[in-house]
């Protein structure tokens, strides 16, 4: 395994060690405005959601690892401390990453990328009137976290009005993750589509106290079909079947491992406990 001492590295070899390895992660697309009234907008991917109660975004506009100078979205946020961060679907990503482009703070990047600008309700930055939903934000602090080049600038931002497309809404009010469409960046050139091909449910135990690995028979964990996935999966039920449900069950025919391991696949934990406990 290659081992890394963050300090023995250029900058810009750790800076790609670190996006290579943690993705995909969301994009923040800053509206931001300046003293003079002048808008901009630009991605962050620097960026996630990290309180409900307040509800509370943060995103980073770090250094140019170059020059080190400041992005104008950290400029903006300090002149006035609001911005709008929308979030960013398949349908504009290609505007989204034009609007990446090192342009002049005099630069108006909605007309750049070819986005449409819509009055905020709350706060003076515009909202992009493509995107599926919209946070009408106040910043709250800004955390500077160096000052040469690649250095993070935490921008504490409070939602204070949300903004939601219908169109990407279920027939419960919620945003359906299939409809919303939405990218991520990964490392490189490269992005993340959350599609059908690339999404998939879990269970969360929230309400439920699975039984843990530790708990499974070493003849059961030991083996060499099932994978961590899978002894996961066995561990996150909260009970060991019975034996009358054991020997009430009938098992598909087949090696008692591969066949725990199909109905594992489908989502049958418990079935898959029953065939190896048989």
């Amino acid at each position: 395994m290659l081992t890394v001492n963050p300090s023995e590295i250029e900058v810009p070899v750790l800076h790609r060690y670190l996006l290579g390895a943690v993705g995909p992660r969301p994009i923040a697309f800053a509206s931001t405005i300046d003293a003079n009234g002048v808008p901009n907008l630009s991605p962050f991917s620097f960026f996630n959601v990290f309180s409900a109660n307040p509800p509370i975004m943060i995103f980073s506009p770090a250094r140019s690892g170059r020059t080190g100078a400041t992005k104008n979205t950290l400029d903006n946020v300090k002149e006035v401390g609001e911005v709008v961060i929308n979030v960013v679907n398949h349908d504009i990503v290609q505007q989204m990453s034009l609007s990446s482009s090192p342009y002049n703070s005099s630069i108006d990047e909605f007309v750049k990328a070819g986005l449409t600008p819509v009055a905020s309700e709350n706060i003076k930055p515009f909202r992009v009137k493509e995107s599926p939903v919209q946070f009408e934000c106040k910043v709250n602090e800004i955390v500077e976290l160096g000052q040469n080049g690649g250095a993070g600038n935490l921008v504490i931002c409070e939602v204070v009005k949300i903004h939601i497309d219908e169109a990407v809404l279920d027939e419960n009010g919620m945003i359906d993750q299939h409809k919303i469409d939405l990218v991520s960046r990964m490392g490189g050139n490269w992005y993340c589509r959350a599609d059908q091909n690339s999404m998939f449910e879990i269970q969360k135990p929230i309400t439920t106290i699975g039984i843990g690995v530790d708990q499974i028979p070493e003849n059961i964990s030991n083996n060499s079909i099932l994978s961590g996935n899978d002894l996961g999966l066995l561990g996150s039920i909260e009970a060991i079947p019975s034996e009358q449900e054991v020997n009430a069950y009938a098992s598909p025919k087949g090696e008692k491992f591969q066949v725990a391991k199909g109905l594992l696949e489908k989502g049958e934990v418990m079935n898959a406990w029953k065939t190896l406990l048989k």
